[in-house]
């Protein structure tokens, strides 16, 4: 049995790579929103309040004065529709976290921890220790670094040129390789993969993010039942 020691430990050592990938992310979010107008302090809060890289770089290409608050809006929720999915399934796995601890361990979730703290609860019970240790530097990472992106955005330059646009491509690849499960996670990954493909070229961002994680939900769950009907079949026969 682990002690809180060997949590915050654990989770420390699993989150860096996505708080190192996130930095050059963050400073230039920080970039873009400062050329847009926002002050260093406002997009600081920004980041504090909102945390989600996705929406906030969706609310910031779509600033303008005035600002269109509907379309703002309604981008960033189809983006971050998808934490309606990753809470539920998080969820039954928090039951040594308070009432309070499961609210402000939420609200900071992010794709990361989640799939993080999902692997960790294939092996191990999930503690508030393990969260914590993930989610601070983790959320730390991002306001540092997107507030120091709009104090010093002219002089980064574009972070393409060094490849660090795939630095969280990269990762996530690593985290479905870790979640690998055969056929069910293969049809999965071709079918959210196709899915937000298609809805890129076709309808353009934010939509293709709901179709892939509604594709690629619907397909995990057709794969699963015809996975599970030749062996109810045999139990019957």
């Amino acid at each position: 049995m682990s002690t809180m020691r060997d949590d915050i430990r654990r989770g420390l050592s699993d989150i860096w790579p996505a708080a190192v990938a996130a930095a050059p992310i963050g400073l230039l979010f920080g970039a873009v929103a400062a050329s847009k107008g926002l002050s260093p302090l406002e997009i600081l809060l920004m980041s504090a309040t909102v945390f989600a890289g996705g929406a906030q770089f969706a609310a910031v290409e779509l600033w303008a004065t005035p600002a269109p608050v509907a379309a703002i809006v309604f981008s960033t929720l189809l983006i971050n529709a998808r934490h309606v999915l990753m809470g539920a399934s998080l969820a039954p796995k928090l039951e040594g976290f308070s009432r309070w601890q499961k609210f402000i361990g939420l609200y900071y979730m992010a794709d990361e921890n989640w799939a993080l703290a999902e692997k960790r609860a294939r092996t191990h019970r999930l503690t508030p220790a393990y969260w914590f240790a993930m989610v601070i530097p983790f959320v730390a990472g991002w306001l540092v670094n997107s507030t120091l992106g709009a104090t010093i955005g002219a002089v980064l330059g574009d972070p393409k040129r060094l490849g660090a646009d795939f630095a969280f491509t990269a990762l996530f690849i690593a985290l479905v390789a870790a979640f690998w499960k055969g056929r069910v996670t293969f049809w999965t990954v071709v079918a959210a993969g196709l899915a937000s493909a298609v809805t890129y070229r076709l309808a353009g961002p934010p939509w293709h993010v709901a179709a892939g994680a509604l594709c690629g939900l619907l397909a995990a769950w057709l794969a699963a039942a015809t996975e599970m009907r030749p062996a109810t079949q045999e139990v019957e026969a």
